[in-house]
């Protein structure tokens, strides 16, 4: 009787082991609105029979240098971290997309700014790093502007993190942001910004936040990976599908009721969740990137080499979702 305890204790201790060992998803992920759903992967996790440890970071190139690390197996990001990552030697692949929109050029609303011409001889605020500022870089192209955060050119960058962008714009230190959601948002709402322009006519369009994957993970590990994307597709349509529940979920879970109803709306309205990605529109990022020399990119890599949506595609097959 005493043998077959131990026996019994042993196989309960090595099926825990084995289960809390192979089945840990480590994923970064960011503080917006409409990184909502990735967030919320880790609540239906045990549904898709993994453990999903999220870690949140201030921006996608942080996220990155943790993939480089070792210390994630998939993370949310902008696709110009994605592409200046890959570009400087980040072993990750793009598996998804996951939200469109996101950007929004916001001026005080004594500044006089109607268009994005109207920036010439201002001080705009923006993200070093993020696809807000390849946003901006190539709008301001477009318009015949140039732009550096150092003196002598026609609009002088102030680089900020995210979440400081929207201080700085109410105290009037800067004349416009080329801000997030919700922050923009909210700026809007509370009276202290107003809304210049998306910035979505240049090639790029609205740009798709990037669902990476780190290589090891993507090939060493299929059958955890699959599950973690089965868990993605069923979060995003759950976010998609029940607005009700998303906005809960951002608003209180996420933000701690800091963002109101009005907010979430107007966030969610320029920032839409989804699935999709495609190589096309990463390599035209990549290409934008290049032409003007925003993210520092050692070689740019090649969309098709490295945007890999099997697995998506899968999910979305069992899911019954087109």
């Amino acid at each position: 009787m005493f043998k077959f305890r131990l026996l019994s204790l042993a196989l309960a201790l090595a099926a825990a082991s084995g289960a809390q060992a192979q089945e840990v998803v480590r994923l970064g992920n960011l503080k917006f609105a409409h990184y909502g759903a990735v967030s919320y992967i880790k609540e239906i996790a045990p549904k898709c029979g993994i453990k999903v440890e999220e870690h949140v970071f201030a921006k996608g190139p942080d996220v990155m240098q943790a993939i480089l690390a070792g210390e994630l197996d998939v993370g949310a990001t902008a696709s110009e971290a994605a592409i200046s990552g890959r570009a400087n030697g980040a072993p990750i692949y793009v598996v998804a997309g996951f939200a469109k929109g996101g950007a929004r050029l916001v001026a005080r609303p004594d500044s006089n700014i109607k268009s994005i011409k109207d920036l010439k001889g201002k001080k705009v605020g923006v993200t070093r790093g993020g696809i807000h500022e390849v946003l901006l870089i190539a709008e301001l192209a477009q318009a015949g502007l140039t732009a550096s955060d150092q003196p002598g050119k026609d609009v002088q960058l102030i680089f900020l993190a995210f979440a400081d962008l929207n201080q700085a714009l109410m105290g009037k230190n800067l004349d416009a942001i080329m801000q997030s959601e919700p922050q923009s948002s909210q700026a809007i709402n509370k009276g202290y910004g107003v809304e210049v322009m998306k910035p979505y006519d240049t090639p790029i369009g609205a740009p798709v936040r990037t669902m990476v994957m780190s290589e090891k993970f993507y090939k060493e590990h299929r059958a955890t990976a699959a599950k973690f994307m089965t868990c993605f597709v069923q979060a995003t349509k759950l976010f998609i599908d029940n607005k009700p529940v998303a906005e809960k979920y951002v608003r209180e879970v996420i933000f701690k009721n800091q963002i109101t109803k009005d907010d979430f709306d107007d966030a969610i309205s320029n920032s839409p969740y989804t699935y999709d990605i495609t190589p096309e529109h990463i390599q035209i990022t990549t290409d934008v990137m290049a032409k003007h020399g925003t993210g520092k990119m050692r070689a740019a890599p090649v969309a098709k080499d490295w945007v890999k949506t099997d697995l998506l595609d899968a999910a979305k097959k069992s899911l019954n979702i087109q």
